[in-house]
């Protein structure tokens, strides 16, 4: 097969064709899919961050940002999703159009890092439910919670493991909603989480509370590359189903809406229960006994199975790219080694730090990617089954766009540092500019620089 791929402005109708060649077969079934992607909604993280924004803007700040951000990823992963669908291509391999090969190196570390800084904030937490259950120590709870962990993203038991998880959903689900009732009845049901206020929010804050809280669930718009990751496994045929329900508004219902609908109503109800990383699974544990710590193990062991395999499948991506190549076996054991390692650190406490952080690294390149889908109208599109070789190594669209966005958003992310009184003010605003700058950025260099839409540079013959 002859195949044109060049980097000019012609339209590169052959790697379309490519990515269409065959069929469905290989593809996960939608039902398995959905239920892969959906352990990732038992995150007790999404508990936690819905409390926090309350605790710290008022419930119906957080209420309002939680439902548009609700709106917000559902439309940003319709895109995303159709995309990786359509042409099966994942972060590491749409990195290559948008930054070039040494850019998507730079990508792929950052989400493999991302993905392993979570597999280690959630297995914190369940090592911290069963040293509260069974007393111990948080490196012998830590060193299990690894071992049993690793072989679950393992071929077969990783497969076995998407069908469990349909089983395991509506032990979190109920097991939360039964949190609910038991704390009601334990400690009496009021309006007290619903009415929580913490008055106006000050000018240093940089808006209305609300819009805070939206700038504050930007922090994992991680999301957005696990939904390309995960969508690249699907077929075709499914697309509107996964754009809707898979990777749509009623996944975000279900991780961001009920899950902070539990965590303010927990923290409210609950006497002394402190809104940290693991004050809420403390509690939980304190108060259920063996159900909470079930509840808490089942939600935390499904969401880790993505974090491992994406931190896994990154890291050897990135491995792969410095030209380090061994089995896959070998990038599993040597990602849980580093999980298990930064377990024994106290990297909890500064989660809400490397979020920002990493958030800006993240939603500059979601503004990208969504740019760059949106402005070629699928014109430009690249498959898997182009080697490396005929990308760029630096594509300059997406790199000057990633950097004046990452750059302006850490800015401000570090504007607290000079004055604390502007600290409400980056936070809120760094994330937004991060987005809005890059998107603007890399929208006008496509349009100035024709020759490096694909990233593709030479013809295959």
């Amino acid at each position: 097969m002859n195949i044109n791929l060049t980097g000019t402005n012609d339209d590169v109708e052959a790697t379309d064709a490519l990515a269409r060649e065959g069929d469905d077969e290989d593809q996960m079934k939608r039902g398995s899919l959905a239920m892969a992607f959906y352990g990732v909604a038992s995150a007790f993280f999404f508990v936690y961050i819905g409390a926090a924004m309350a605790s710290a803007y008022g419930t119906v700040n957080a209420i309002i940002g939680i439902v548009l951000t609700i709106i917000a990823y559902g439309l940003i992963n319709a895109v995303l999703s159709k995309y990786a669908l359509n042409n099966r291509t994942t972060v590491a391999q749409f990195s290559r159009t948008i930054l070039g090969t040494a850019g998507s190196t730079i990508a792929t570390i950052i989400f493999a890092l991302v993905a392993i800084y979570y597999a280690v904030f959630e297995g914190s937490i369940i090592a911290y439910a069963f040293m509260e259950m069974f007393g111990g120590e948080m490196w012998m709870w830590s060193l299990i919670v690894v071992i049993y962990s690793t072989p679950l993203i393992l071929g077969g038991a990783r497969r076995f493991l998407d069908k469990l998880n349909g089983w395991l959903m509506p032990i979190y689900f109920f097991g939360l909603v039964a949190a609910v009732i038991w704390a009601g009845v334990q400690y009496g049901f009021s309006d007290t989480w619903i009415t929580q206020d913490v008055g106006p929010v000050p000018f240093a804050m940089g808006g209305p509370g609300w819009l805070a809280v939206f700038a504050g669930y930007m922090g994992i718009w991680i999301m957005m590359m696990f939904t390309m990751d995960y969508a690249a496994l699907g077929k075709r045929q499914d697309i509107k189903f996964h754009q809707n329900v898979t990777f749509g508004c009623v996944f975000y219902t279900l991780a961001y809406g009920f899950a902070a609908f539990v965590g303010v109503f927990l923290t409210f109800t609950i006497p002394g229960v402190e809104v940290s990383e693991t004050g809420l699974a403390g509690g939980l544990v304190s108060m259920m006994g063996i159900l909470g710590l079930l509840v808490i193990w089942v939600s935390q062991t499904r969401i880790n199975t993505a974090n491992y395999y994406l931190g896994a499948a990154n890291l050897r991506a990135f491995g792969e790219r410095l030209r380090i190549r061994m089995p896959n076996i070998v990038w599993i054991l040597i990602s849980s080694i580093i999980i298990y390692l930064l377990m024994l650190l106290p990297i909890v406490r500064y989660l809400l730090l490397a979020l920002a952080w990493q958030g800006v690294l993240v939603t500059a390149w979601v503004a990208i990617a969504l740019t760059h889908i949106l402005v070629s109208r699928g014109k430009h599109q690249e498959h898997a089954a182009i080697g490396d070789q005929h990308y760029r190594a630096f594509n300059s669209n997406g790199l000057i766009a990633w950097i004046i966005g990452t750059v302006v958003g850490l800015v401000f992310l570090q504007l607290g540092s000079f004055n604390a009184d502007l600290a409400g003010i980056g936070a809120t605003w760094g994330p937004i500019l991060t987005v809005a700058l890059s998107a603007a950025v890399y929208a006008a260099l496509w349009k100035a620089n024709p020759s490096s839409r694909t990233g593709l540079i030479r013809v295959v013959g």
